[in-house]
């Protein structure tokens, strides 16, 4: 345990919560020391905590089970022996808001999972590969905070991993129009099939909030940073359906595009394959060595097969062809609960040790 950064998961009950934990498990940089939820589960061990409630497959790794969750509300006892936390707490986002800026202040790192910040100008919300300069509004944001160490950072929607990746490589063939239709595993909603019966053998047309985050997401990640915070990008436009299907793990899209200077497709290939970040160069240890793997196969990315690839950190596409109405039109598929939920947000803490930001207390 060494030089390791000791992390807190705040919210490690849940869903998400648990995925950090299983992720964590063996982690070069980083040890869970300690775990935080409500006011319920404080108290007792984290075994008994999510006794009944552990929904991955596999154990609960042994390392914590006997850690005594902490209550998340208190933040100065939960802060003190940590380096930084992941936030996953389930609350209402105006309650997340106050609670991760509280965390801030007492000078600890926190890596969110929740959307709540996603649209405070000065928090960066970060694919590593893909907006790393970002980082730099954390300065104008401790500034704000009235914190030299502390600052937040977000993960971006789950959805959109599975398909601005993609058109993010293409940048340069300048995007206009998008449309993307996805379709949404069910651990999305922190559920699994026994929770959720109804979505057996069902489809259901409409996820809460969904498709606004799907369309405006996208350009607050290719946006430009100035005194303000982070300003949204203007183009491409970006219209999005988003569907519940009953599958446990992986999002899908289907994407339909048109360029400014539309490429061929072996271009549009070459840019997916050669496609690389700053975490590849950092060889960061969860980065993927390969964030995009095209499949040529008719019948691929498949949901079961493919969403574990580069160990559910790299991003599926496949069906590349022109379109009769748009450019092109092709499928992608992400890992929603590692790559677009708790193995992101590993990531970006990586990114951020990597380039100074989190630094041991």
């Amino acid at each position: 345990m060494e030089n390791k950064l000791r992390v807190s998961i705040v919210g490690g009950t849940g869903m998400v919560g648990q995925r950090f934990i299983q992720l964590l498990d063996g982690h070069p940089w980083f040890q869970v020391t300690s775990i935080a939820a409500s006011a319920g589960s404080a108290g007792k061990t984290y075994e008994e905590a999510v006794k009944g409630r552990w929904k991955l497959s596999g154990d609960v790794p042994a390392n914590v089970k006997p850690i005594i969750v902490q209550d998340a509300s208190k933040v100065e006892e939960v802060a003190a022996d940590v380096d930084f936390i992941f936030c996953a707490v389930d609350m209402q986002k105006d309650e997340i808001k106050a609670l991760e800026e509280a965390y801030a202040k007492t000078g600890t790192p926190v890596i969110s999972n929740n959307s709540a910040h996603r649209w405070t100008p000065d928090v960066p919300m970060v694919i590593p590969e893909i907006n790393p300069g970002h980082l730099e509004v954390i300065a104008a944001q401790r500034k704000r905070l009235g914190t030299s160490t502390g600052f937040i950072a977000v993960k971006p929607n789950c959805s959109i991993q599975s398909y601005v990746p993609a058109l993010h490589a293409l940048l340069d063939f300048k995007p206009t129009k998008v449309v993307a239709s996805t379709y949404q595993a069910i651990s999305g909603a922190g559920k699994n099939f026994s929770d959720w019966p109804e979505m057996l053998d069902n489809v259901i047309p409409y996820i809460g909030g969904e498709e606004e985050k799907s369309e405006q997401e996208p350009l607050r990640i290719w946006g430009s940073v100035d005194e303000s915070g982070i300003v949204k990008a203007s183009a491409p436009l970006i219209t999005t359906q988003c569907i519940r299907v009953p599958v446990l793990d992986g999002h899908m899209a289907s994407v339909f595009v048109s360029f400014e200077n539309k490429p061929s497709k072996e271009e549009i290939l070459k840019r997916w394959s050669e496609f690389a970040g700053r975490p590849q160069e950092l060889g960061l240890p969860s980065a993927p060595k390969q964030f995009i793997t095209y499949f040529e196969e008719e019948n691929r990315p498949q949901t079961k097969l493919d969403r574990d690839i580069e160990r559910g950190m790299g991003v599926s596409t496949g069906r590349l062809r022109e379109d009769t109405i748009y450019d092109y039109k092709f499928v992608g598929l992400s890992h929603n609960t590692v790559r677009g939920a708790a193995g992101g947000a590993v990531l970006i803490a990586e990114l951020l040790k990597a380039e100074g930001y989190i630094q041991p207390k």
